[in-house]
């Protein structure tokens, strides 16, 4: 799996484009905190901690995933790899361990830019697991949403359904809070999530009420890898 991931990592290094979105998202994001923070006193930062995250998740590992996935099998490197020794888990996670680190230190250079600015989180822990179930859901339904991508190009249009979706749910949640629709705001895939990440950052709610919300986020992550098991191609479609 490492000797997978050292190579897709230098083909990420080789990508200008992929560097400066690397690069970019992290120094425009911070930016965008101080400027909030500093123009709409009582913004509640758990909702922007929120919504910045999944922006990041979505946008950047999301995407990425579908992208490098359609990508690797449209130049047949995926069937090459399949009939070496590595077993799918380990070429899938090989080529997706890269993008995968990269997007968590984004994340955390951002929360941390955020806690400097405007106030640290209530529980760091609780925070650190909102934002890796949702790493773990989004990486699900990347590969779902490979299974049904031809190529590279194809993934700009089968990437904006769950892109868009899941950035509306996130916000909705994050702003509104669940006090009305609650049932359907947890069980939309980001609702549950968004959630937990705002209880974490602004604290007055039980550790164990709060757990309870990663519930919803790691059923997705089923639901996606089920699926992604039953429609991913391995080869281009004939």
């Amino acid at each position: 799996m490492l000797a997978i991931a050292h190579g897709e990592l230098i083909q990420i290094f080789r990508n200008r484009l992929v560097l400066v979105t690397m690069l970019v998202l992290p120094v425009a994001f911070s930016a965008l905190y101080i400027y909030l923070h500093e123009t709409i006193p009582g913004l509640p930062l758990g909702a922007v901690a929120a919504v910045l995250m999944f922006l990041v998740v979505t946008m950047g590992l999301y995407t990425t995933t579908v992208t490098t996935l359609a990508s690797r099998r449209q130049n047949l490197f995926l069937k090459r790899l399949r009939s070496t020794a590595a077993g799918d888990p380990t070429i899938l996670s090989g080529l997706l361990l890269p993008v995968s680190v990269i997007t968590l230190v984004q994340v955390a250079v951002m929360l941390t830019v955020l806690s400097v600015i405007a106030g640290a989180p209530a529980n760091v822990p609780l925070l650190a697991a909102a934002t890796a179930a949702t790493v773990v859901m989004m990486l699900g339904l990347g590969l779902a949403t490979a299974g049904v991508t031809n190529s590279p190009d194809h993934a700009q249009v089968t990437t904006l359904p769950i892109l868009i979706g899941v950035l509306g749910v996130s916000g909705w949640v994050a702003f509104t809070g669940t006090e009305e629709l609650t049932v359907v705001k947890r069980l939309l895939p980001g609702g549950a999530a968004s959630e937990l990440v705002v209880n974490a950052w602004n604290g007055g709610v039980a550790v164990a009420d709060s757990l309870v919300l990663l519930a919803p986020t790691l059923g997705w992550v089923v639901v996606a890898v089920a699926l992604a098991a039953r429609i991913f191609r391995w080869e281009p479609r004939r």
